[in-house]
Parts: C-alpha cells; sequence; structure tokens
C-alpha cells in the first residue's frame, strides 16, 4: 500500500515529525512528508498506541528504551506502545542503527514527537470539554480536565488527522516530572524470544517463494571459469543454476534440495590473489599503500620525546575477527517488473534500499524493505549481502526468494572486523609526569554499509562488476587519547585497500585504539612506579572521566599500587574510555588468574563505572553492559580469523571458538552513574572498548609478561614468557 493511501485509510491521530539527521546524511535522507503533525503516531480504538520510527531493535534494547521515551512524553503506558521499525514504506528515515547514537540522536525526536501529539490531544480535549487547555491534564492516555470532566485519547483521536506542521511549543518533561524514564522496564520482545513465538527474518515466509543458495569460491576475488550442474538434472526440488555475471546461484522448491543442489555443482574458478596469513598481517598493514592524515597535534608533537627523562615505545596490534552470528544471515526478496519488496535484517533500511534499487536498476521508491530483526550482528555482518543476494536472485527468476547462509557461508563472506596496528611513543619528565605522547595507526577503513546507491558494497553488487565505494568512517575512533598533554600527536595511516574484505564491528577502532592507548598509558605508570588510576587521573582534566575511574576503584576495592612485578598468577588491570571521545564515558578493572603451567587465562571479576548521562532504562544499560563485556572478552581471549593463502578457514565453532558458559566471569559488577539532566548518549558499544587494554593489564599484573597482541591466547602467553626469560 502506498505511503499516502496508508495516511488516508487509518483511523486515528498518527504524528509525524521532521528529522535532525547528522550533516553530512541530512541533505539526502530529508523528507518534507515528515514535516507534518499528521502522520506516523496512531492511537487505535483500544487506545493502543502504534509509533514508526526508522530504528530497529538489534538485541541492544532500543525497542524498550524509545517506547518509554515516547510513553513519557505522550502520557501512556509503556505496555500500550507498539513500535513499526525500519519499513521504508511506513517509517521515517532516521539514516540506521549503528554507532550507539540511536538514544542520542533518535530519543530526542521520539520524545519531540510525541510531546507533540499530547500537545495536540490537549487542544483537542479543550475544545471537546469546554475549557482552556491550561486546566487539561493527561494521565495514561486520559486528559482530564479541572472541572473533574475527562476523555480518553482514544476518543479524541478518532476522525480526521490532526492537519499541522510541528510547532516546536511542546516542552518536552524534566527529570523532576519522569514517571517512565528512568525506570527499569523488561524488554518488551524478551518474553516472546524467550518462548520461541518471536519472528526473526529467518521465519519469513512467501506464497510461491524458492529457496536459493549463493555459491562463492574459497578464494575471495576468483570468477568462475566453467559450470557443471549436469548432476541436477536428476536431483529432486526442481533445480536450476542461475547466473549472471559473476553471480553464481541455484534456486530449488525447498530448503533440503537447494543445500544438495549447491553441493552438487562444480565450478572451476579462476586465480586471484593470495590471501596473507595471520602471521603476515601486521607488516601488510604498515606496509600496504595508506593515506596519512594528523588528527592531534599540541606542543611541541613527537618531537618533545627528545627532551623527556626517560622513553618508551610499543607496538600493538588487534587481528581480523568476526561478527559470529549465532544464527546464520537471511533474506526473502520478491522482485517484480516495476516493484520489489525485501524482508531484511539490515541496520539501515533505507540505505540498504537505495543501494538495493540501484542493484536491480529501479528507483529507491521502487523498493519497500520490510526490516525484520535477525540473530544479532554486533556490526555489520551479512544481512546487507543476503538482502542483496535474495533481491538480485528473485529478479533473475523472476519469483520471490528466500536466502540463507550456512554456517561455513557466514564466516567466510561476512565483512570481516578491521585488523589494526598501533605504535605508541611516550616520554616522562624527572616526576613521571608525560611530557610526550606519540600515536600512530595504521588501519583498513571500517565502513562498507551499503550508503544509498553503493550497490557495489554488497557481495552480489560486487558479482555484478559494481565498484565498492568508502566513506571514511572507524579508524580514527579513540585514536585521540581523554588524557591531557602538553605536547602530542596522533596520526592515522588509511590503508587504500583492506587485505581482506572489512566493514564494522561493534565499537569499530575503538576497542583496537583504546587497547592501544591505555596499555601504553599503564606501562608508562609502570615506569614511572605510580599507581595505574592515580597516573590516570594526574593525567586527566575532565571530571566525568575522573568520576568513573574513582567509581570503578571503589568499586573494585582496588589494590593501590605500582602495576607488575609479584608474577603471582592473580593481578588486576584496569582501563578507561569516552567513547568516540564525546559519548559515554567507562572505566573497567578486572581480576584474573592464570594457570602458570598452561597459560590459560580466567577472568574472574569485571568492575565496570558507566556514565551515559540520563538512564532510560537501568536494567537495559546493565544488559548492554554484561554483553559488551562478555562479548569483548571473547574476543581478547580467543577470536582471530585464520587463513591460507588460498582461502579463511575460521569456518565454524571449532575453528573459530567464542566464549563458553564455563568461560565467564564470576562476576560482572555494574555502577551506573545516572546524570537526569545531561543528553544521553549510547549504550550498546562503549564497554567494549576498555576490555582489550583492562585485560592485558590485569595479565602483566599477574605475570609480569607484556602482551600486546590480541587475543590473549595460552599459547602466545606462553611464547611471550619463554621470550622474557631468554
Amino acid at each position: 500500500m502506498k505511503r499516502r493511501a496508508f495516511l488516508q485509510s487509518s483511523a486515528g491521530v498518527v504524528v509525524g515529525f521532521s528529522l535532525s539527521l547528522s550533516p553530512a546524511l541530512a541533505q539526502q535522507a530529508a523528507d518534507p512528508r515528515f514535516a507534518q503533525v499528521d502522520a506516523w503516531l496512531k492511537i487505535a480504538p483500544d487506545g493502543r498506541v502504534t509509533f514508526y520510527t526508522g530504528k530497529v531493535e538489534l538485541g541492544t534494547g532500543v525497542r524498550t528504551a524509545l517506547a518509554q521515551m515516547i510513553a513519557e512524553e505522550l502520557d501512556v503506558a509503556v505496555s500500550s506502545i507498539q513500535l513499526v521499525m525500519g519499513d521504508t514504506d511506513l517509517c521515517p528515515d532516521q539514516i540506521g542503527t549503528f554507532g550507539s547514537l540511536t538514544i542520542m540522536l533518535a530519543g530526542p525526536q521520539v520524545r519531540q514527537a510525541a510531546a507533540e501529539a499530547r500537545l495536540a490531544l490537549v487542544e483537542r480535549a479543550a475544545q471537546r470539554l469546554g475549557v482552556p487547555a491550561d486546566q487539561i491534564q493527561t494521565i495514561q492516555g486520559l486528559a482530564k480536565a479541572s472541572n473533574g470532566a475527562s476523555v480518553s485519547y482514544a476518543e479524541l483521536a478518532q476522525g480526521p488527522g490532526l492537519g499541522r506542521a510541528i510547532s516546536g511549543k511542546a516542552t518536552l518533561r524534566t527529570p523532576a516530572q519522569f514517571k517512565q524514564i528512568g525506570q527499569s522496564v523488561q524488554r518488551v520482545e524478551i518474553p516472546a524470544k524467550v518462548c520461541g513465538t518471536h519472528e526473526y527474518v529467518q521465519h519469513v515466509r512467501v506464497p510461491g517463494m524458492l529457496h536459493g543458495r549463493i555459491i562463492r569460491p574459497e578464494m575471495p576475488g576468483a570468477s568462475p571459469l566453467q559450470i557443471d550442474d549436469s548432476a541436477l538434472k536428476t536431483m529432486a526440488g526442481n533445480p536450476n543454476v542461475v547466473r549472471k555475471g559473476n553471480f553464481l546461484a541455484v534456486v530449488a522448491d525447498s530448503e533440503d534440495a537447494v543445500i544438495k543442489a549447491a553441493q552438487a555443482v562444480n565450478v572451476l574458478w579462476s586465480a586471484a590473489e593470495p590471501l596473507p596469513t595471520p602471521q603476515e598481517v601486521p607488516q601488510r598493514l604498515r606496509s600496504s599503500p595508506s593515506t596519512s592524515k594528523e588528527l592531534q597535534r599540541t606542543g611541541l608533537g613527537a618531537d618533545s620525546l627528545s627532551q623527556a627523562a626517560k622513553t618508551h615505545q610499543a607496538d600493538y596490534f588487534v587481528p581480523f575477527q568476526l561478527h559470529a552470528s549465532i544464527g546464520p544471515s537471511c533474506a526473502v526478496a520478491d522482485v517484480r517488473a516495476d516493484k520489489a519488496t525485501v524482508w531484511s535484517a539490515t541496520q539501515t533500511s533505507f540505505l540498504t534500499r537505495g543501494s538495493l534499487a540501484t542493484m536491480l536498476g529501479m528507483k529507491p521508491q521502487q523498493v519497500r524493505l520490510i526490516w525484520t530483526e535477525g540473530s544479532g550482528c554486533y556490526g555489520q555482518n551479512g544481512s546487507d549481502d543476503v538482502s542483496g543476494d535474495a533481491a538480485l536472485l528473485s529478479q533473475l527468476v523472476g519469483k520471490p526468494v528466500r536466502v540463507q547462509w550456512m554456517r561455513r557461508q557466514e564466516h567466510q563472506w561476512e565483512p570481516k572486523g578491521a585488523a589494526m596496528a598501533m605504535t605508541v611513543k611516550g616520554g616522562l619528565d624527572a616526576n613521571g609526569q608525560i611530557v610526550g605522547w606519540d600515536f600512530a595507526v595504521w588501519s583498513p577503513n571500517h565502513a562498507l554499509r551499503p550508503f544509498y546507491d553503493m550497490a557495489g558494497n554488497v557481495l552480489a553488487g560486487e558479482a555484478l562488476g559494481m565498484p565498492a565505494r568508502f566513506l571514511q568512517a572507524g579508524a580514527d575512533r579513540n585514536a585521540k587519547p581523554t588524557y591531557v598533554f602538553d605536547n602530542s600527536r596522533v596520526v592515522l595511516n588509511l590503508l587504500n585497500q583492506s587485505p581482506l574484505r572489512s566493514s564494522s564491528l561493534r565499537g569499530l577502532g575503538s576497542p583496537q585504539n583504546t587497547f592501544a592507548n591505555e596499555s601504553f598509558i599503564d606501562e608508562l605508570a609502570v615506569l614511572a612506579g605510580a599507581d595505574a588510576i592515580d597516573f590516570r587521573v594526574r593525567h586527566l582534566k575532565d571530571e566525568r572521566a575522573i568520576a568513573v575511574l574513582r567509581a570503578v576503584e571503589k568499586r573494585a576495592a582496588w589494590d593501590k599500587r605500582p602495576s607488575g612485578g609479584r608474577n603471582s598468577g592473580l593481578g588486576r588491570g584496569v582501563a578507561f574510555v569516552q567513547y568516540d571521545n564525546n559519548a559515554a564515558y567507562v572505566a573497567v578493572s578486572m581480576q584474573v588468574r592464570v594457570d602458570d603451567k598452561t597459560g590459560r587465562v580466567k577472568v574472574e571479576r569485571v568492575c565496570v563505572a558507566h556514565d551515559c548521562g540520563m538512564v532510560v532504562n537501568p536494567d537495559g544499560v546493565r544488559n548492554q553492559i554484561e554483553g559488551n563485556v562478555i562479548q569483548t572478552l571473547s574476543r581478547a581471549l580467543m577470536e582471530e580469523v585464520q587463513t591460507t593463502r588460498r582461502e579463511i578457514t575460521s569456518v565454524d565453532w571449532l575453528s573459530y571458538p567464542i566464549l563458553r558458559f564455563s568461560d565467564l566471569p564470576k562476576a560482572i559488577d555494574i555502577e551506573l552513574i545516572d546524570r537526569p539532566t545531561v543528553r544521553a548518549v549510547g549504550a550498546g558499544e562503549a564497554t567494549a572498548s576498555p576490555i582489550f587494554a583492562a585485560l592485558g593489564n590485569a595479565i602483566f599484573d599477574a605475570t609480569g609478561v607484556r602482551l600486546r597482541s590480541v587475543p590473549f591466547t595460552p599459547e602466545r602467553l606462553l611464547a611471550a614468557r619463554q621470550k622474557r626469560a631468554a
């Protein structure tokens, strides 16, 4: 149904709002239709509220948090809010759901829209009840007049829409007035997920659809030279090979039939550029053609190191890592001559729609993308790619097609989290104060998302010969420290091409850069003979930064002393970040035990102090902090993409192990620093950033061995210990 027809046929008031988007994308995303207070918040006759948002639920709890913010300003129960998310025919374009930006950017938008709707309803109630608007109070979906008369929102919402533009006169509630914001509300989608009734994209079925499987080479960049599909002639399910350019696939009537058919097709592939082995990646990063950019310079920059009483230098490395979504990516597409519908778990409904339209030779308005939740993503996993697969395959066969990747395909084909190499140099004066800081990072780009018409950024578009295009993003995240140094320099070396196809993984470059920054400042603290927390505080001026460090110090019952030197096997470490230098403040303390014989690291306790400004849902924020800790511990202890010259060999949970329940810390102890009067920022990524460094610093304290490459495997620890002994 067309949007205009939908609005005209909707019974009830629908409220829309103009969007305040990031400057770089606002010009493309602006849609004048959403400047009107006459669509997209619908109140049904039973009082339930349907709200439309371009943001989507990725497991971070934003469906609940946004519902709380809407309910707060509209003055209804959270349970009465139903969110329609990421449907390009029904929802406003809010760019996408990434970067921990939903609460920070979309939160004020939805609050303003809901407040404007409440103001409109109050004015309508005043007319209905014959009293001035300032004599109307609202409570739980009811407008009550000072004379005792009342009318429900459901009654007020019947009839034509409000028919006016956003006025800007609606005043948002203050923290003293909050009833919903700041309360721990149960995640609205969890009961269905626990009971197995939640619909994921893997559950979508369309009448008459075929099942598809894409056939891609083990060697990235290879092209099909010869195809032998003779075995399909005798197989059940009517399997057929479909090809366009280098895009090669099989369709069949059932899932089982298409899996067997894909395995039965024999393909001779061309040669391709050999892959780097894991051992070669650090040097490959540092020696590959790149564009250098100075991100920060204060005072004398690196020249100040010549005047330092003590100097130190260290190299750090984080490898390519997987998103490793538990459920493989899936999408369903129904592409007709003049209209396409795609069910996708993408994080960026409108951006992906634009790129799919380009790939299909259509206008964006001809493509409807219906967002349907996937099984987690943690950044750009295979959701965009599989959406392109399904859309192109449906266009080629003229029928709806469902494509689901297999586990091996998910591991091999998803864009990898970018590997990064960092070098830090620093100097201390005679009093143990940092007088010089020089930081350099080498990294591929972290943004392969199909922004608008970037069809070559998905695998299907690339197979058709469409070029990939990048937006510079992520490699510089938290390269600049929050610490204040009189003399400093920070340089980004952005690779012209990545050794492996890579894109955003949770935190983008922040965990890697923070690993280097927070490990190195720990090394300087050891050189200065100082306590790790006190040393950090000495170099900070931001009171919120100092507050999280002191909070985690108290929470952890921090053993105040210089780190290292005891070699007892039991250690503690700390790390700090202000995420992206402008968002949440996080300090993390870890207590670890290291087995002297096996080199196995056991994380016993993690303490986190977290300041994300106004806390919308305390329980939801705690969920996110715990998830960040667990996933990033897995990355820190186990995860590294393995390759040979010819293929990616991390293809399952044996060749790419992740943290198991038995590996979890005994406790994750969290202190939330709630600042109700301060702008809320995201909690979906920030805690991931200090984990590498806090763990590495704790291992050093326990063993005297400094590990500067992730993951901290037993083999790596034992080798470092032997090297030190030698």
